[in-house]
Protein backbone atom coordinates (compact mmCIF):
# COMPACT_ATOMS: atom_id res chain seq x y z
CA UNK A 1 0.00 0.00 0.00
CA UNK A 2 1.33 3.48 -1.08
CA UNK A 3 1.82 6.12 1.63
CA UNK A 4 -0.07 9.21 1.60
CA UNK A 5 1.14 11.94 -0.63
CA UNK A 6 3.18 14.56 1.96
CA UNK A 7 2.82 18.63 0.83
CA UNK A 8 6.05 20.17 2.87
CA UNK A 9 7.47 23.53 2.62
CA UNK A 10 8.24 26.17 4.53
CA UNK A 11 5.70 28.13 6.43
CA UNK A 12 2.48 25.86 5.71
CA UNK A 13 -0.02 25.55 8.49
CA UNK A 14 -0.49 21.90 8.85
CA UNK A 15 -4.28 20.12 11.24
CA UNK A 16 -2.19 16.62 12.28
CA UNK A 17 -3.61 13.73 14.09
CA UNK A 18 -2.45 10.11 15.15
CA UNK A 19 -4.64 7.33 16.83
CA UNK A 20 -3.85 4.68 18.91
CA UNK A 21 -3.52 1.15 17.30
CA UNK A 22 -6.63 -0.59 17.12
CA UNK A 23 -8.19 2.20 18.93
CA UNK A 24 -6.43 1.41 22.07
CA UNK A 25 -5.89 4.04 24.83
CA UNK A 26 -2.27 6.38 23.98
CA UNK A 27 -3.03 8.13 27.49
CA UNK A 28 -3.69 6.21 30.09
CA UNK A 29 -3.12 8.82 32.83
CA UNK A 30 -2.62 11.91 33.77
CA UNK A 31 1.25 11.39 33.46
CA UNK A 32 1.34 9.79 30.40
CA UNK A 33 -0.56 13.54 28.93
CA UNK A 34 2.26 15.35 30.53
CA UNK A 35 4.77 13.45 29.08
CA UNK A 36 3.35 14.12 25.42
CA UNK A 37 3.07 17.72 26.16
CA UNK A 38 6.50 18.10 27.52
CA UNK A 39 7.79 15.97 24.31
CA UNK A 40 5.68 18.08 21.99
CA UNK A 41 7.16 21.17 23.69
CA UNK A 42 10.84 19.74 23.07
CA UNK A 43 10.12 18.93 19.72
CA UNK A 44 8.61 22.34 18.62
CA UNK A 45 11.29 23.63 19.73
CA UNK A 46 14.10 21.55 18.39
CA UNK A 47 12.46 22.07 14.84
CA UNK A 48 11.47 25.29 14.82
CA UNK A 49 7.88 24.66 14.66
CA UNK A 50 5.12 27.16 15.70
CA UNK A 51 1.98 25.28 17.99
CA UNK A 52 -1.81 26.92 17.53
CA UNK A 53 -3.95 24.38 19.18
CA UNK A 54 -3.67 21.15 20.44
CA UNK A 55 -6.22 18.48 22.15
CA UNK A 56 -5.28 15.42 23.25
CA UNK A 57 -8.36 12.48 23.48
CA UNK A 58 -7.65 9.10 24.43
CA UNK A 59 -7.24 7.09 22.15
CA UNK A 60 -5.91 10.08 19.22
CA UNK A 61 -4.13 13.72 19.37
CA UNK A 62 -4.75 16.94 17.43
CA UNK A 63 -2.60 19.37 16.71
CA UNK A 64 -2.24 22.67 14.63
CA UNK A 65 1.05 23.98 13.72
CA UNK A 66 3.10 25.53 11.15
CA UNK A 67 6.54 24.74 10.13
CA UNK A 68 8.67 27.85 9.17
CA UNK A 69 11.53 25.57 8.54
CA UNK A 70 9.28 23.11 6.00
CA UNK A 71 10.11 19.86 8.13
CA UNK A 72 6.88 18.30 9.07
CA UNK A 73 8.11 14.84 8.84
CA UNK A 74 11.11 15.32 10.50
CA UNK A 75 9.13 16.45 13.79
CA UNK A 76 6.79 14.26 13.68
CA UNK A 77 9.10 11.42 13.56
CA UNK A 78 10.07 13.22 16.42
CA UNK A 79 6.97 13.56 18.67
CA UNK A 80 5.67 10.20 17.74
CA UNK A 81 9.07 7.91 18.29
CA UNK A 82 10.24 9.44 21.11
CA UNK A 83 6.69 9.66 22.68
CA UNK A 84 6.19 5.28 22.15
CA UNK A 85 9.49 5.14 23.76
CA UNK A 86 8.46 7.04 27.00
CA UNK A 87 5.21 5.55 27.13
CA UNK A 88 5.94 1.96 26.51
CA UNK A 89 8.94 2.82 29.18
CA UNK A 90 6.48 3.81 31.70
CA UNK A 91 3.61 1.48 30.98
CA UNK A 92 6.40 -1.75 30.68
CA UNK A 93 5.30 -2.66 26.96
CA UNK A 94 7.15 -2.78 24.01
CA UNK A 95 5.85 -2.47 20.03
CA UNK A 96 4.11 0.43 17.99
CA UNK A 97 1.73 3.10 19.69
CA UNK A 98 0.11 3.96 16.85
CA UNK A 99 -2.42 2.38 14.17
CA UNK A 100 -0.19 4.10 11.67
CA UNK A 101 1.45 7.34 9.74
CA UNK A 102 0.03 10.73 11.38
CA UNK A 103 -2.40 11.92 8.58
CA UNK A 104 -1.93 15.38 7.75
CA UNK A 105 -4.16 18.43 6.42
CA UNK A 106 -2.70 21.51 4.83
CA UNK A 107 -4.72 24.42 6.29
CA UNK A 108 -5.16 27.61 4.17
CA UNK A 109 -3.75 30.30 6.97
CA UNK A 110 -7.18 32.56 6.19
CA UNK A 111 -10.81 32.28 7.71
CA UNK A 112 -9.98 28.09 7.41
CA UNK A 113 -7.55 28.66 9.88
CA UNK A 114 -9.75 29.71 12.79
CA UNK A 115 -12.38 27.01 11.68
CA UNK A 116 -9.71 24.56 12.55
CA UNK A 117 -9.00 25.51 16.15
CA UNK A 118 -12.66 25.85 16.85
CA UNK A 119 -12.88 22.41 15.19
CA UNK A 120 -9.76 20.94 17.71
CA UNK A 121 -11.01 22.51 20.41
CA UNK A 122 -15.01 21.01 20.23
CA UNK A 123 -13.65 17.81 20.24
CA UNK A 124 -13.92 16.80 23.83
CA UNK A 125 -17.85 18.27 24.11
CA UNK A 126 -18.50 16.36 20.24
CA UNK A 127 -17.21 12.81 22.08
CA UNK A 128 -19.42 13.48 25.09
CA UNK A 129 -16.57 13.81 27.54
CA UNK A 130 -17.10 16.64 28.63
CA UNK A 131 -20.58 18.77 27.87
CA UNK A 132 -18.53 22.40 28.37
CA UNK A 133 -15.14 23.14 26.99
CA UNK A 134 -14.25 24.93 30.28
CA UNK A 135 -14.41 21.33 31.60
CA UNK A 136 -11.79 19.85 29.52
CA UNK A 137 -8.54 20.09 30.84
CA UNK A 138 -6.03 18.65 27.88
CA UNK A 139 -6.86 21.18 25.38
CA UNK A 140 -5.72 24.56 24.64
CA UNK A 141 -8.92 26.04 24.51
CA UNK A 142 -8.34 27.15 28.37
CA UNK A 143 -5.46 28.82 27.05
CA UNK A 144 -7.25 30.95 24.92
CA UNK A 145 -9.82 32.12 27.43
CA UNK A 146 -6.47 32.88 30.13
CA UNK A 147 -7.59 30.49 32.14
CA UNK A 148 -4.96 28.01 31.72
CA UNK A 149 -1.00 29.00 31.67
CA UNK A 150 0.21 27.59 28.26
CA UNK A 151 2.44 25.12 27.16
CA UNK A 152 5.73 26.35 26.37
CA UNK A 153 5.77 27.58 22.92
CA UNK A 154 1.92 27.72 22.31
CA UNK A 155 1.01 30.42 20.53
CA UNK A 156 -2.82 31.94 21.00
CA UNK A 157 -1.93 35.80 20.03
CA UNK A 158 -2.00 34.50 16.19
CA UNK A 159 -5.59 33.23 16.15
CA UNK A 160 -6.91 35.61 18.65
CA UNK A 161 -5.61 38.50 16.32
CA UNK A 162 -8.39 36.89 13.73
CA UNK A 163 -11.23 38.84 16.21
CA UNK A 164 -9.30 42.07 17.13
CA UNK A 165 -5.99 43.53 18.31
CA UNK A 166 -6.92 43.77 21.61
CA UNK A 167 -6.70 40.84 23.81
CA UNK A 168 -10.07 41.52 25.99
CA UNK A 169 -11.93 41.92 22.42
CA UNK A 170 -10.84 39.02 20.87
CA UNK A 171 -10.92 36.56 23.67
CA UNK A 172 -14.73 37.84 24.07
CA UNK A 173 -15.30 37.48 20.86
CA UNK A 174 -13.57 33.74 20.62
CA UNK A 175 -15.56 32.53 23.12
CA UNK A 176 -18.81 33.82 21.38
CA UNK A 177 -17.11 31.80 17.78
CA UNK A 178 -16.48 28.96 19.95
CA UNK A 179 -20.37 28.95 21.09
CA UNK A 180 -21.35 28.92 17.37
CA UNK A 181 -21.85 25.56 15.10
CA UNK A 182 -19.40 24.79 13.16
CA UNK A 183 -19.51 26.02 9.17
CA UNK A 184 -21.32 23.50 6.98
CA UNK A 185 -18.45 23.55 4.85
CA UNK A 186 -16.01 22.44 7.95
CA UNK A 187 -18.70 19.59 8.68
CA UNK A 188 -19.05 18.16 5.13
CA UNK A 189 -15.01 18.32 4.82
CA UNK A 190 -13.90 16.54 8.00
CA UNK A 191 -17.25 13.68 8.00
CA UNK A 192 -16.13 12.94 4.41
CA UNK A 193 -15.54 9.39 4.41
CA UNK A 194 -13.12 10.09 1.35
CA UNK A 195 -11.72 13.34 3.59
CA UNK A 196 -9.08 15.54 1.71
CA UNK A 197 -5.20 15.99 2.34
CA UNK A 198 -5.66 20.15 1.75
CA UNK A 199 -8.33 22.69 3.83
CA UNK A 200 -8.72 25.72 2.02
CA UNK A 201 -10.72 27.84 -1.38
CA UNK A 202 -10.36 26.81 -4.97
CA UNK A 203 -7.44 28.94 -5.76
CA UNK A 204 -4.90 27.71 -2.60
CA UNK A 205 -5.32 24.27 -3.31
CA UNK A 206 -4.75 25.44 -7.16
CA UNK A 207 -1.64 27.06 -6.36
CA UNK A 208 -0.59 24.16 -4.19
CA UNK A 209 -0.95 22.40 -7.10
CA UNK A 210 1.10 23.89 -9.59
CA UNK A 211 3.77 25.13 -6.92
CA UNK A 212 4.66 21.43 -5.71
CA UNK A 213 2.55 18.91 -6.81
CA UNK A 214 2.77 18.93 -10.77
CA UNK A 215 5.88 20.92 -10.98
CA UNK A 216 7.46 17.94 -9.26
CA UNK A 217 9.51 15.62 -10.91
CA UNK A 218 9.52 12.61 -8.88
CA UNK A 219 5.91 12.62 -9.19
CA UNK A 220 5.34 10.40 -12.24
CA UNK A 221 3.00 10.71 -15.08
CA UNK A 222 1.25 7.15 -14.68
CA UNK A 223 0.50 6.84 -11.44
CA UNK A 224 -2.49 8.64 -10.17
CA UNK A 225 -3.41 9.95 -7.12
CA UNK A 226 -6.19 12.17 -5.59
CA UNK A 227 -5.85 15.08 -3.80
CA UNK A 228 -8.65 16.54 -2.29
CA UNK A 229 -9.27 19.90 -0.73
CA UNK A 230 -12.50 22.04 -0.43
CA UNK A 231 -14.60 21.14 -3.14
CA UNK A 232 -11.71 20.16 -5.59
CA UNK A 233 -10.60 16.89 -6.44
CA UNK A 234 -6.90 17.31 -8.36
CA UNK A 235 -5.62 13.89 -10.11
CA UNK A 236 -1.82 13.95 -9.75
CA UNK A 237 0.76 11.15 -10.52
CA UNK A 238 2.82 9.75 -8.14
Amino acid sequence: MSRPLRIEYEGAFYHVMNRGLNQNLIFSDRKDYETFLSTLEEGCRLFNVNLYAYCLMPNHYHLLIRTPSGNLSRFMRHLNGVYTQRYNREHHRDGPLYRGRFKSILVQDDAYFIEVVRYIHKNPVKAKIVDHLSRFHWSSHKSYIGKKDSILGLDTDFALSYFSRKKKTAITRYKSFMAEKESEEIVEFYESKKQGCILGDADFIERIKEKYILSDPDIEVPEKREIRGEGVVVLVKR
